[in-house]
């Protein structure tokens, strides 16, 4: 059958849509349209640096309907496998990103294996072609993730990744650059996120090429991903959609804009839900290296070693101090290394000051963290420098001390903890914060007026030596279920729950009472030790002097009287020193007395406690009791309002990273730019009247005075009366007041 005006040769979306519906009865078209295909190739080989558009029609045309003619286009990708292999660099950037499309094209219709085009594209980055590398690096990420879509195929990831890890050490540098950001972008999807992954991405940290180096060292402190949520949190939906509103609205009323609305309406509530969503975090890549020690080794080697740029030192320190810290190794040349930067001008001194505070961990010898902190209190916290700089120089001794505790001595601490009166507020409140630091881990370090009022819960805390794991054998606070049965029911436990949740421990004044009379009685008996020891050494002194001198008889007659008087001031001193001698021994007693009873109690409270954890399954209503009794115990006798909850404290406690916002926290009134007081005063504005005239009339139609009406007149109607208000001369008032006397003087 013949087919008159057959317009199809020339019109090939046509063609192809028809082909893709039936293809059999197309197939002499299409067949037409292949025969043309192949001479013009055998003609485009000729001159390969030309574009051709009827070849490029013709490879987008084939790639299409290539699944409907498998039989008839069995070579076809060979061939154009073998065009790129061989023209890659010569070719048109078009032609070749055409090219680079159709095998794509027949990767996603599956008459491509995965591993055929991977060696093909990474060859293809030597063409210098930038969008031609975007575009194959994501297809190859995107191709990746649609293999691992429903399952995870380990027989196909297992071939793409050891030809990725052979790409790390090509000696192309966009070769292997685009390989570490196809592991790491893949990585961060959850497709590839192995052990076997994250150690090939660890190579890239000691590669020849200085973008890889960065790119991997970037991966482990997890940058990339805090940059794309800061871009992404900087992108506002809300002004795009109060502009396409007003636009709807004044503008005319077509079916274009209602469309626009629409769809923004739609992206703002997908924004919305976004935010409100929890955040997803990948399991830190640190804890999946093989062999932390030696890759923190090689890390710092390779600092000391090589003479990079600050900045990509400041990547590596970052990395090694963050393993130190994770994994708590032992790195001791690292300290000395980065003390020799604590200067308060060096540039970005307070990431170093961050990344010594990360390393440090209780395994850390106290002997070389020492110098550390000695160096930190001679060039940071000194009043030569900025209040700014000490606060920051005593925020890192704190963040250093939670993690090792033991590097503190008595001296330095009592000299850093009388900042604590310090005129800069952001000092004094810095000072504060380490005082409390070493109130809640070490309290005994303290001078005893910074310790505070011990409460239940540091009465459970024993000092810890270097190197002791002090393992808990029971759940603490378990020991207020001791007396309650296992189950109970729901109403019942709910009561209780409230009940504990109102129910705070009121300090009473007996226990104020007791605690100061201990403090005192200790104090006391030192000061009437060492008085009586005085006077006993004066009478000893003078009945020895006596004695030696008692063949003189005269003058020992003559010092009698004097001596007489000496002895009954001594003896009245001594009788008031025995009691207050008893007395403190009394007070001594009790307090000794109130430590066994506190030992007691902490023993009573263990048993208890090992009892229930146990004999006893735990469920979340019993760890809810756990929890009000151990705020209870931090409140016990203390004040009622407590500066810092436990929640926070555990959290200060278990936080694996430094924050850097926790060394620059500087408590200190910042001054405002000029924004930022524009705002005030227009917030200022809005609770008060309007400016001008405030007419506080009850009824606002009645009349007005003219005073009034005087503000509204023009000034030639007012200016002859303004006159009087100037101040008269002398010879004027004598005038008016000869004239006021003849007047009087008249009527009389």
């Amino acid at each position: 059958m013949v087919r008159h005006n057959n317009q199809l040769p020339s019109n090939l979306p046509q063609l192809q849509n028809l082909i893709k519906r039936d293809p059999e009865s197309y197939k002499e078209e299409f067949l037409q349209q292949h025969w043309h295909y192949k001479s013009t190739l055998e003609v485009f080989r000729l001159e390969p640096t030309q574009f051709n558009k009827s070849l490029d029609e013709l490879v987008t045309f084939l790639a299409q309907v290539a699944h409907c003619y498998p039989d008839d286009l069995k070579t076809y990708p060979q061939e154009i496998v073998d065009i790129l292999q061989t023209y890659n660099i010569i070719l048109d950037n078009e032609m070749r990103m055409t090219f680079c499309k159709a095998l794509i094209q027949l990767r996603n219709k599956s008459l491509l294996e995965p591993t055929a085009l991977l060696s093909l594209f990474f060859e293809l980055l030597k063409c210098q072609d930038k969008v031609l590398r975007q575009f194959l690096q994501t297809h190859i990420v995107t191709d990746i993730k649609n293999i691992n879509a429903k399952h995870k195929n380990a027989k196909v990831n297992t071939v793409l990744q050891n030809f990725m890890f052979s790409m790390l050490k090509n000696p192309n540098a966009k070769a292997a650059k685009m390989s570490v950001d196809i592991m790491i972008d893949l990585y961060n999807k959850n497709v590839w996120n192995d052990v076997k992954t994250v150690n090939v991405i660890a190579t890239g940290c000691f590669s020849k090429i200085m973008k890889v180096v960065v790119a991997s060292l970037k991966f482990f402190l997890g940058t990339d991903l805090e940059e794309k949520e800061s871009d992404n949190s900087d992108s506002d939906d809300e002004p795009s959609m109060k502009e396409i509103m007003m636009a709807n609205k004044i503008n005319k009323k077509t079916k274009k804009r209602q469309k626009q609305l629409k769809k923004a309406k739609q992206s703002f509530v997908k924004a919305k839900k976004k935010k409100s969503k929890a955040p997803q975090y990948n399991f830190s890549a640190l804890h999946l290296i093989h062999d932390p020690q030696d890759f923190a080794e090689r890390l710092f080697k390779q600092i000391e070693k090589n003479n990079d740029r600050f900045e990509v030192k400041l990547l590596t320190l970052d990395v090694v101090s963050r393993l130190i810290g994770l994994h708590n190794l032992f790195l001791l040349n690292f300290y000395p290394y980065i003390q020799r930067f604590l200067q308060p001008h060096q540039r970005e001194v307070t990431k170093l000051l961050q990344f010594i505070a990360q390393a440090s961990h209780e395994l850390v010898p106290p002997d070389v963290l020492e110098p550390v902190l000695k160096t930190l209190a001679n060039n940071f916290v000194t009043e030569r420098n900025s209040a700014d700089v000490m606060a920051i120089g005593l925020n890192t001794v704190r963040e250093i001390c939670a993690r090792c505790p033991l590097a503190m001595n008595e001296d330095l601490l009592e000299d850093l903890t009388r900042y604590k009166q310090y005129k800069e507020r952001s000092v004094m409140m810095a000072a504060h914060s380490l005082i409390g630091t070493f109130r809640r881990i070490m309290p005994d370090l303290l001078r005893k007026k910074d310790r505070g009022r011990p409460t239940e819960a540091n009465i459970m805390i024993k000092p810890s030596k270097y190197g002791e794991i002090q393992a808990s054998e029971f759940v603490p606070g378990a020991e207020v279920l001791y007396d309650q049965p296992a189950e109970e029911n729901a109403e019942e436990t709910s009561d209780s729950e409230e009940e504990d949740d109102d129910e705070w421990v009121d300090v009473s004044d007996t226990n104020e009472e007791e605690e100061i009379s201990e403090n005192e009685s200790t104090a006391e008996l030192d000061e009437v030790m060492k008085s009586f020891s005085r006077e006993n050494e004066d009478h000893e002194i003078l009945t020895l002097s006596c004695s030696e001198n008692s063949n003189a008889q005269n003058t020992c007659k003559v010092n009698n009287k004097s001596g007489e008087q000496k002895t009954d001031k001594v003896l009245r001193k001594k009788n008031a020193l025995t009691k207050q001698l008893k007395k403190a021994q009394k007070l001594e007693k009790k307090a000794k007395h109130k430590l066994e009873r506190d030992e007691e109690l902490t023993a009573e409270r263990k048993t208890k406690a090992s009892v229930i954890s146990i004999e006893r399954l735990l469920t979340d209503k019993d760890f809810r009791k756990i929890d009000v009794a151990l705020a209870k115990q931090d409140v016990t006798y203390v004040k009622r309002g407590v500066k810092r909850p436990r929640e926070k404290i555990e959290t200060d406690k278990n936080e694996e990273l430094v924050k850097l916002s926790d060394i620059e926290n500087i408590f200190k009134k910042r001054k405002h730019d000029k924004a930022a007081r524009q705002k005030s005063v227009k917030k200022g504005q809005e609770e008060r009247d309007k400016f001008g005239f405030k007419d506080r009339r009850q009824n606002p139609l009645c009349s007005t005075t003219n005073r009034e009406k005087r503000k509204g007149k023009a000034f030639s109607m007012l200016k002859q009366k303004l006159k009087a208000k100037v101040k008269r001369s002398f010879r004027e008032k004598q005038i008016a007041l000869k004239n006021h006397l003849i007047k009087q003087r008249r009527m009389k």
